[in-house]
Protein backbone atom coordinates (compact mmCIF):
# COMPACT_ATOMS: atom_id res chain seq x y z
CA UNK A 1 0.00 0.00 0.00
CA UNK A 2 1.83 3.24 -1.32
CA UNK A 3 0.77 5.94 0.77
CA UNK A 4 0.43 8.98 -1.73
CA UNK A 5 -0.39 11.55 0.94
CA UNK A 6 0.58 11.76 3.98
CA UNK A 7 -2.44 14.28 5.15
CA UNK A 8 -4.51 11.90 5.75
CA UNK A 9 -5.07 12.17 9.60
CA UNK A 10 -8.55 13.64 9.78
CA UNK A 11 -10.46 13.28 12.83
CA UNK A 12 -14.20 12.27 12.96
CA UNK A 13 -16.99 14.64 12.53
CA UNK A 14 -18.49 15.66 15.78
CA UNK A 15 -21.93 15.07 15.40
CA UNK A 16 -21.44 11.57 13.92
CA UNK A 17 -19.64 10.60 16.79
CA UNK A 18 -20.85 7.74 19.68
CA UNK A 19 -19.00 7.67 22.35
CA UNK A 20 -21.44 5.23 24.78
CA UNK A 21 -21.47 7.98 27.18
CA UNK A 22 -18.33 9.17 27.20
CA UNK A 23 -18.79 12.24 24.93
CA UNK A 24 -20.31 15.17 26.95
CA UNK A 25 -19.92 18.78 27.34
CA UNK A 26 -17.75 19.72 30.35
CA UNK A 27 -20.36 19.56 33.18
CA UNK A 28 -19.77 22.60 36.21
CA UNK A 29 -17.24 21.82 38.76
CA UNK A 30 -18.10 19.78 41.53
CA UNK A 31 -16.94 19.13 44.91
CA UNK A 32 -17.16 15.91 46.92
CA UNK A 33 -17.95 15.02 50.74
CA UNK A 34 -14.59 15.62 51.85
CA UNK A 35 -14.31 19.03 50.14
CA UNK A 36 -12.41 18.34 46.88
CA UNK A 37 -13.05 19.18 43.60
CA UNK A 38 -13.71 16.70 40.95
CA UNK A 39 -11.89 15.90 38.40
CA UNK A 40 -11.82 13.11 35.28
CA UNK A 41 -8.56 11.80 34.16
CA UNK A 42 -8.55 10.07 31.04
CA UNK A 43 -6.05 7.30 30.27
CA UNK A 44 -5.68 4.04 28.22
CA UNK A 45 -3.98 1.75 30.38
CA UNK A 46 0.09 1.49 28.46
CA UNK A 47 3.24 1.89 29.66
CA UNK A 48 3.88 5.28 29.26
CA UNK A 49 1.07 6.73 31.27
CA UNK A 50 2.53 6.01 34.82
CA UNK A 51 2.65 9.40 35.98
CA UNK A 52 -0.82 9.49 35.66
CA UNK A 53 -1.31 6.15 37.93
CA UNK A 54 1.22 7.72 40.57
CA UNK A 55 -0.42 10.99 40.73
CA UNK A 56 -3.38 9.11 41.83
CA UNK A 57 -1.67 6.56 43.79
CA UNK A 58 0.82 8.65 45.47
CA UNK A 59 -2.48 11.30 46.19
CA UNK A 60 -0.53 14.20 44.22
CA UNK A 61 -4.43 14.77 43.11
CA UNK A 62 -5.23 15.05 46.97
CA UNK A 63 -1.95 17.18 47.46
CA UNK A 64 -3.63 19.50 45.22
CA UNK A 65 -7.57 19.47 46.42
CA UNK A 66 -8.76 17.50 43.84
CA UNK A 67 -10.22 13.79 43.57
CA UNK A 68 -9.35 12.46 40.54
CA UNK A 69 -11.54 9.70 38.80
CA UNK A 70 -9.47 7.58 36.69
CA UNK A 71 -11.74 7.17 33.07
CA UNK A 72 -10.03 4.63 30.97
CA UNK A 73 -11.79 5.05 27.29
CA UNK A 74 -10.52 3.19 23.91
CA UNK A 75 -7.49 4.15 21.84
CA UNK A 76 -9.51 5.02 18.71
CA UNK A 77 -12.11 7.72 20.54
CA UNK A 78 -9.50 9.00 23.32
CA UNK A 79 -9.36 12.44 21.08
CA UNK A 80 -12.68 12.44 20.47
CA UNK A 81 -13.68 12.29 24.06
CA UNK A 82 -10.94 14.33 25.45
CA UNK A 83 -12.32 16.93 23.31
CA UNK A 84 -15.90 16.38 23.98
CA UNK A 85 -15.52 16.56 27.83
CA UNK A 86 -15.53 12.54 28.21
CA UNK A 87 -12.84 13.69 30.52
CA UNK A 88 -10.84 16.54 31.54
CA UNK A 89 -7.18 16.25 31.17
CA UNK A 90 -4.24 13.02 30.45
CA UNK A 91 -1.01 13.11 29.13
CA UNK A 92 -0.41 11.96 25.17
CA UNK A 93 1.32 12.10 22.91
CA UNK A 94 1.86 15.26 21.21
CA UNK A 95 2.25 15.21 17.84
CA UNK A 96 -0.84 12.19 17.72
CA UNK A 97 -2.93 16.23 18.43
CA UNK A 98 -1.06 18.22 16.17
CA UNK A 99 -2.86 17.55 12.86
CA UNK A 100 -6.53 17.40 14.83
CA UNK A 101 -5.45 20.83 16.66
CA UNK A 102 -4.91 22.49 12.99
CA UNK A 103 -8.71 21.02 12.00
CA UNK A 104 -10.05 22.68 15.16
CA UNK A 105 -9.56 20.11 18.26
CA UNK A 106 -10.19 21.80 21.22
CA UNK A 107 -7.35 21.41 23.35
CA UNK A 108 -4.54 22.84 25.48
CA UNK A 109 -1.05 21.31 26.49
CA UNK A 110 0.34 22.92 29.44
CA UNK A 111 3.85 20.61 30.03
CA UNK A 112 6.29 18.22 28.79
CA UNK A 113 6.03 15.02 30.42
CA UNK A 114 8.61 12.85 29.22
CA UNK A 115 10.57 11.45 26.08
CA UNK A 116 11.51 8.37 23.89
CA UNK A 117 8.73 6.54 23.26
CA UNK A 118 9.09 5.24 19.96
CA UNK A 119 11.45 3.32 17.57
CA UNK A 120 12.23 2.08 13.75
CA UNK A 121 13.60 -1.60 13.72
CA UNK A 122 14.35 -3.94 11.98
CA UNK A 123 15.84 -7.73 11.66
CA UNK A 124 19.41 -8.04 13.44
CA UNK A 125 20.19 -9.86 9.89
CA UNK A 126 18.98 -6.98 7.64
CA UNK A 127 21.84 -5.12 6.00
CA UNK A 128 19.46 -1.85 6.48
CA UNK A 129 21.45 0.48 8.30
CA UNK A 130 20.25 3.97 7.19
CA UNK A 131 17.01 5.50 5.98
CA UNK A 132 18.62 5.99 3.12
CA UNK A 133 18.72 1.89 2.78
CA UNK A 134 14.72 2.31 3.34
CA UNK A 135 14.06 3.65 -0.22
CA UNK A 136 11.84 1.23 -2.08
CA UNK A 137 11.56 -1.12 0.75
CA UNK A 138 8.28 -2.39 3.11
CA UNK A 139 7.63 -0.26 7.03
CA UNK A 140 5.41 -2.23 8.97
CA UNK A 141 3.11 -0.23 11.01
CA UNK A 142 0.25 -0.31 13.69
CA UNK A 143 -2.04 2.16 12.01
CA UNK A 144 -1.65 4.89 9.03
CA UNK A 145 -0.79 8.23 11.25
CA UNK A 146 0.01 6.27 14.54
CA UNK A 147 2.47 7.34 16.47
CA UNK A 148 4.97 5.65 15.04
CA UNK A 149 4.55 5.77 11.62
CA UNK A 150 4.34 9.65 12.72
CA UNK A 151 8.00 9.17 13.74
CA UNK A 152 9.36 7.31 11.31
CA UNK A 153 8.15 9.73 8.52
CA UNK A 154 9.39 12.17 10.29
CA UNK A 155 12.93 10.22 10.45
CA UNK A 156 12.71 9.25 6.98
CA UNK A 157 11.90 13.00 6.15
CA UNK A 158 15.01 14.35 7.88
CA UNK A 159 17.27 12.14 5.61
CA UNK A 160 15.66 12.49 2.21
CA UNK A 161 13.38 10.11 2.15
CA UNK A 162 10.15 10.55 0.59
CA UNK A 163 7.98 8.52 2.69
CA UNK A 164 5.12 9.03 0.47
CA UNK A 165 6.41 8.20 -2.75
CA UNK A 166 9.68 5.77 -1.58
CA UNK A 167 8.50 3.52 0.89
CA UNK A 168 5.56 0.92 0.59
CA UNK A 169 3.73 1.04 4.13
CA UNK A 170 1.81 -1.81 5.05
CA UNK A 171 -0.40 -1.92 7.67
CA UNK A 172 -0.58 -4.85 11.22
CA UNK A 173 -1.97 -5.22 14.46
CA UNK A 174 1.03 -3.99 16.75
CA UNK A 175 1.34 -7.36 18.16
CA UNK A 176 2.15 -9.00 14.46
CA UNK A 177 4.85 -6.29 13.59
CA UNK A 178 7.71 -8.70 14.91
CA UNK A 179 6.16 -11.99 13.19
CA UNK A 180 5.55 -9.86 10.04
CA UNK A 181 9.59 -8.72 10.08
CA UNK A 182 10.44 -12.28 11.08
CA UNK A 183 8.62 -13.43 7.72
CA UNK A 184 10.10 -11.47 5.27
CA UNK A 185 6.70 -9.73 4.86
CA UNK A 186 8.50 -6.61 5.70
CA UNK A 187 11.83 -4.77 5.63
CA UNK A 188 11.54 -2.71 9.20
CA UNK A 189 8.94 -1.51 11.53
CA UNK A 190 8.17 1.21 13.26
CA UNK A 191 7.09 0.84 17.39
CA UNK A 192 6.41 1.67 20.48
CA UNK A 193 6.67 0.98 23.62
CA UNK A 194 6.83 -1.73 25.34
CA UNK A 195 7.15 -3.81 21.95
CA UNK A 196 9.97 -2.33 21.08
CA UNK A 197 11.81 -3.36 23.99
CA UNK A 198 10.23 -6.90 24.03
CA UNK A 199 11.64 -7.11 20.14
CA UNK A 200 14.94 -6.24 21.22
CA UNK A 201 15.13 -8.05 24.61
CA UNK A 202 14.07 -11.57 21.93
CA UNK A 203 17.33 -10.78 20.55
CA UNK A 204 16.52 -10.46 16.43
CA UNK A 205 15.80 -7.11 16.29
CA UNK A 206 17.55 -3.86 16.49
CA UNK A 207 17.44 -0.31 16.20
CA UNK A 208 17.34 1.82 13.05
CA UNK A 209 15.77 4.96 14.48
CA UNK A 210 15.43 5.78 18.58
CA UNK A 211 13.65 8.58 19.69
CA UNK A 212 15.18 7.76 23.22
CA UNK A 213 18.82 8.08 22.25
CA UNK A 214 19.29 9.74 18.73
CA UNK A 215 19.78 13.09 17.67
CA UNK A 216 17.63 15.60 17.36
CA UNK A 217 14.77 13.11 19.02
CA UNK A 218 16.31 12.07 22.15
CA UNK A 219 15.35 15.37 24.32
CA UNK A 220 12.15 16.27 22.43
CA UNK A 221 8.64 15.93 24.53
CA UNK A 222 6.76 13.17 22.92
CA UNK A 223 4.51 13.18 25.88
CA UNK A 224 2.89 15.76 27.20
CA UNK A 225 -0.46 16.91 29.73
CA UNK A 226 -3.02 17.65 27.73
CA UNK A 227 -6.59 19.13 28.62
CA UNK A 228 -9.79 19.91 27.41
CA UNK A 229 -9.58 23.17 25.94
CA UNK A 230 -13.14 24.79 27.31
CA UNK A 231 -12.75 22.68 30.90
CA UNK A 232 -9.13 24.56 30.55
CA UNK A 233 -9.89 27.99 29.15
CA UNK A 234 -13.24 27.42 32.48
CA UNK A 235 -12.04 26.18 35.18
CA UNK A 236 -7.84 27.71 34.83
CA UNK A 237 -7.09 27.10 38.45
CA UNK A 238 -8.20 23.44 38.62
CA UNK A 239 -6.40 22.83 35.10
CA UNK A 240 -3.20 24.35 37.29
CA UNK A 241 -3.78 22.00 39.77
CA UNK A 242 -3.96 19.02 37.63
CA UNK A 243 -1.09 19.93 36.10
CA UNK A 244 1.17 19.80 38.96
CA UNK A 245 -0.01 16.34 40.33
CA UNK A 246 0.74 14.84 36.94
CA UNK A 247 4.39 16.60 36.59
CA UNK A 248 4.91 15.91 39.95
CA UNK A 249 4.29 12.30 38.80
CA UNK A 250 6.21 12.00 36.39
CA UNK A 251 9.16 13.14 38.72
CA UNK A 252 8.35 10.49 40.77
CA UNK A 253 8.51 7.97 38.02
CA UNK A 254 11.46 9.39 37.22
CA UNK A 255 13.05 8.94 40.45
CA UNK A 256 11.53 5.44 41.38
CA UNK A 257 10.99 4.18 37.44
CA UNK A 258 11.19 0.28 38.81
CA UNK A 259 8.46 0.84 41.66
CA UNK A 260 6.64 2.84 39.86
CA UNK A 261 6.06 0.07 37.11
CA UNK A 262 5.56 -2.37 39.44
CA UNK A 263 2.84 0.15 41.24
CA UNK A 264 1.19 0.48 37.62
CA UNK A 265 1.07 -3.80 37.23
CA UNK A 266 -0.43 -4.14 40.48
CA UNK A 267 -3.08 -1.76 40.68
CA UNK A 268 -4.06 -3.10 36.73
CA UNK A 269 -4.01 0.06 35.44
CA UNK A 270 -2.83 -2.23 32.58
CA UNK A 271 -1.46 -5.19 31.42
CA UNK A 272 1.97 -6.13 31.94
CA UNK A 273 4.44 -7.71 34.30
CA UNK A 274 6.59 -6.07 36.67
CA UNK A 275 10.15 -6.79 34.68
CA UNK A 276 8.27 -6.00 31.21
CA UNK A 277 7.14 -2.45 32.23
CA UNK A 278 10.12 -1.98 34.16
CA UNK A 279 12.54 -2.16 31.01
CA UNK A 280 9.96 -0.19 29.01
CA UNK A 281 10.05 2.88 31.61
CA UNK A 282 13.48 2.65 31.57
CA UNK A 283 13.94 3.92 27.87
CA UNK A 284 12.06 6.96 28.87
CA UNK A 285 12.81 10.17 30.42
CA UNK A 286 10.24 11.58 32.97
CA UNK A 287 12.48 14.29 33.94
CA UNK A 288 9.04 16.99 33.21
CA UNK A 289 9.67 20.45 31.64
CA UNK A 290 7.43 23.53 30.85
CA UNK A 291 9.84 24.95 28.44
CA UNK A 292 10.43 21.71 26.86
CA UNK A 293 6.68 21.08 25.99
CA UNK A 294 6.57 24.32 23.96
CA UNK A 295 9.61 23.72 22.17
CA UNK A 296 8.38 20.26 21.26
CA UNK A 297 5.37 21.50 20.24
CA UNK A 298 6.55 23.76 17.71
CA UNK A 299 9.85 20.94 16.54
CA UNK A 300 7.25 18.15 16.04
CA UNK A 301 4.81 21.00 13.66
CA UNK A 302 7.36 21.64 11.54
CA UNK A 303 9.16 18.20 10.72
CA UNK A 304 5.18 17.25 9.91
CA UNK A 305 4.32 20.10 7.80
CA UNK A 306 7.72 19.37 6.27
CA UNK A 307 6.77 15.51 5.76
CA UNK A 308 3.48 16.50 4.56
CA UNK A 309 1.42 15.82 7.40
CA UNK A 310 0.45 19.54 8.33
CA UNK A 311 -1.01 21.77 5.94
CA UNK A 312 1.30 23.64 4.08
CA UNK A 313 -0.21 26.83 4.79
CA UNK A 314 -0.54 26.08 8.43
CA UNK A 315 1.15 29.09 10.81
CA UNK A 316 3.56 26.81 12.67
CA UNK A 317 3.76 29.69 15.32
CA UNK A 318 -0.04 30.48 15.24
CA UNK A 319 -1.10 26.37 15.42
CA UNK A 320 1.19 25.98 18.33
CA UNK A 321 -0.11 28.89 20.44
CA UNK A 322 -3.79 27.93 19.55
CA UNK A 323 -3.48 25.10 21.51
CA UNK A 324 -0.47 26.03 24.12
CA UNK A 325 -1.56 26.94 27.91
CA UNK A 326 1.03 28.40 30.07
CA UNK A 327 -0.01 27.93 33.77
CA UNK A 328 1.09 30.75 36.20
CA UNK A 329 3.73 29.63 38.96
CA UNK A 330 4.32 26.07 36.40
CA UNK A 331 7.62 26.73 34.90
CA UNK A 332 10.84 24.56 34.56
CA UNK A 333 12.08 26.47 37.47
CA UNK A 334 9.36 25.14 40.11
CA UNK A 335 9.82 21.56 38.41
CA UNK A 336 13.12 21.74 39.31
CA UNK A 337 12.86 22.79 43.17
CA UNK A 338 9.93 20.53 42.97
CA UNK A 339 10.72 17.32 45.72
CA UNK A 340 9.73 13.66 45.73
CA UNK A 341 10.69 11.05 47.32
CA UNK A 342 13.23 8.45 46.62
CA UNK A 343 11.53 5.12 47.87
CA UNK A 344 13.97 1.62 48.47
CA UNK A 345 14.28 -0.76 45.18
CA UNK A 346 12.13 1.77 43.35
CA UNK A 347 15.54 2.27 40.61
CA UNK A 348 16.38 0.09 37.54
CA UNK A 349 18.67 -2.62 38.49
CA UNK A 350 21.94 -3.34 37.08
CA UNK A 351 20.64 -6.94 36.36
CA UNK A 352 17.46 -5.56 34.64
CA UNK A 353 18.18 -7.21 30.99
CA UNK A 354 18.55 -10.39 32.53
CA UNK A 355 15.10 -9.98 34.54
CA UNK A 356 13.31 -9.23 31.98
CA UNK A 357 14.41 -12.03 29.98
CA UNK A 358 13.61 -14.90 32.80
CA UNK A 359 10.54 -13.44 33.26
CA UNK A 360 9.55 -13.33 29.52
CA UNK A 361 10.73 -17.23 29.45
CA UNK A 362 8.20 -18.11 32.40
CA UNK A 363 4.79 -15.77 31.70
CA UNK A 364 4.82 -15.07 28.02
CA UNK A 365 1.79 -17.03 27.06
CA UNK A 366 -0.27 -15.42 29.72
CA UNK A 367 0.97 -11.98 29.03
CA UNK A 368 -1.07 -9.29 28.13
CA UNK A 369 0.01 -5.54 27.27
CA UNK A 370 -0.88 -2.33 25.70
CA UNK A 371 1.17 0.06 23.79
CA UNK A 372 1.10 3.96 22.65
CA UNK A 373 -0.91 2.52 19.66
CA UNK A 374 -3.01 -0.85 20.27
CA UNK A 375 -5.55 -2.41 22.27
CA UNK A 376 -4.09 -4.76 24.88
CA UNK A 377 -1.79 -7.26 23.15
CA UNK A 378 -1.04 -11.28 24.35
CA UNK A 379 3.17 -11.46 24.02
CA UNK A 380 3.52 -15.15 22.91
CA UNK A 381 7.32 -17.00 21.90
CA UNK A 382 7.94 -17.47 18.60
CA UNK A 383 6.57 -19.74 16.70
CA UNK A 384 7.42 -21.56 13.38
CA UNK A 385 6.40 -18.87 10.25
CA UNK A 386 3.43 -20.94 9.23
CA UNK A 387 1.85 -20.40 12.77
CA UNK A 388 -1.06 -18.25 12.26
CA UNK A 389 -2.10 -15.47 14.96
CA UNK A 390 -4.56 -15.86 17.00
CA UNK A 391 -7.30 -13.73 18.69
CA UNK A 392 -6.54 -13.19 22.44
CA UNK A 393 -9.02 -11.90 24.91
CA UNK A 394 -11.31 -9.13 23.06
CA UNK A 395 -9.57 -7.97 20.05
CA UNK A 396 -5.99 -8.48 21.66
CA UNK A 397 -3.48 -9.54 19.62
CA UNK A 398 -0.48 -11.78 19.99
CA UNK A 399 2.81 -10.16 20.50
CA UNK A 400 5.60 -12.68 19.01
CA UNK A 401 9.01 -12.36 20.44
CA UNK A 402 11.75 -13.60 17.35
CA UNK A 403 14.38 -16.13 18.76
Amino acid sequence: MKIQSLALFAILPIAALSLSGCGKEPAAVKVGENGLSKIKVGYIGLTCEAPLFMAQEKGFFKEEGLEAEMVKCEWSKYKDVLALGGFDITHHLIMMFLKPLEQGLNVRFTGGVHTGCLRVQTSTESTLKTAQDLKGKRIGVPGQMTPPMIFATRWLNDNGVDAGKDIEWKVYPAGELGLALEKGEVDAIADAEPIGTMLVAGGKVRNLADQAKDAPYKDEYCCAVIANGKWADSNPDLCARATRAILKGAKWVQTNPAAAAREAVEKKYLGSNPELNTSAIANLNYMPSIDGCHKAMGTAATAMQKAGMLDAGTNIDELVGKGWLPMPGITDQWLGELKVEKVAMGQIPPDQEQRLLAELAVTSDNLVVATCCSKASKVVQAKPPETKIAQANEGATEIVLPR
